[in-house]
């Protein structure tokens, strides 16, 4: 009967650091490229991509894309301490 009640909290546990997980995933995604434009304020992100400028492209996407793999990571460890709880 205490196994069962461990693995029921634990996915409970799992399950909400999933769903927190989702929620800061998506509120970071949302925030980053605003931050991006306020920590480049002669640079216009948006009209420099459809301009065609590589080197803009390529620098907004790796910063984006290391965030998103940076809380990936911190999500993926909120996870893992659920399961293991």
């Amino acid at each position: 009967m205490i196994v069962w009640d461990n693995i029921a909290v634990a996915i409970v546990f799992t399950f909400l650091a999933g769903l927190l997980g989702m929620l800061f995933m998506f509120v970071g995604v949302a925030i980053l490229p605003k931050m991006l434009d306020r920590l480049t304020p002669n640079i216009n992100e948006e009209k420099e991509m459809v301009r065609g400028n590589v080197a803009v492209a390529n620098y907004f996407g790796r910063v984006v894309q290391a965030a998103i793999i940076g809380m990936s990571i911190i999500i993926a460890a909120a996870i893992m301490a659920g399961i293991s709880g």
